[in-house]
């Protein structure tokens, strides 16, 4: 058997999962909790990237939510936490909750929304916002389209595409609920 395909195999054995008691924090306005080095690494030593898992808070939600955690720089993840798994587990900011997380090589969490053409056709005629949405991370990229496909009305689809063209062209600006500067 090839290296690349007995790591392949290993890649997608289930792993152990972690038990933890944690407080949960608030990171800006984000509900999280922070795994550390060495206990990221007994899900995955050495990962440097969103780390995909499945995630239980207090034994719920029933089916575990599937969540990338986001890498710390220090080996370390933020864990952060959906309304979803907080309202079924019952918790809230301060809370010290049972976490438990495995790692989910399953998982592929890519976009999930195509670019809508309200918003593709304004992005495509200017040049700086089109650079603007070419340097924004993949995952700032899905967090944009997918609340863009949650818009109903056309007034709300041409205010929120105006004002993400405006911000990713370097104006600053304020939208989806952050100060963006040039």
């Amino acid at each position: 058997m090839q290296d690349a395909e007995r790591e392949k195999e290993a890649d997608d054995r289930p792993t152990s999962a972690l038990y933890l008691r944690l407080r949960i924090g608030l990171r800006g306005i984000n509900p999280y909790v922070s795994i550390g080095a060495a206990q990221a690494a007994r899900l995955r030593k050495g990962w440097r990237k969103p780390m995909p898992v499945r995630l239980q808070i207090n034994g719920k939600p029933e089916v575990p939510w599937r969540v990338n955690m986001m890498p710390r720089g220090d080996g370390g993840f933020w864990l952060y936490l959906a309304g979803v798994v907080r309202k079924a587990s019952g918790s809230q900011v301060g809370d010290v909750v049972g976490v438990r997380v495995q790692f989910d090589a399953q998982y592929r969490a890519g976009p999930s929304h195509p670019i809508p053409l309200w918003f593709g056709q304004r992005l495509q005629r200017n040049r700086r916002a089109r650079a603007g949405w070419e340097r924004l991370s993949p995952s700032r990229r899905k967090e944009i389209l997918r609340y863009f496909a949650a818009l109903k009305s056309p007034a709300a689809q041409m205010r929120n595409a105006r004002r993400a063209i405006q911000v990713l062209a370097g104006a600053r600006g304020r939208f989806m609920a952050r100060e963006w500067n040039p």
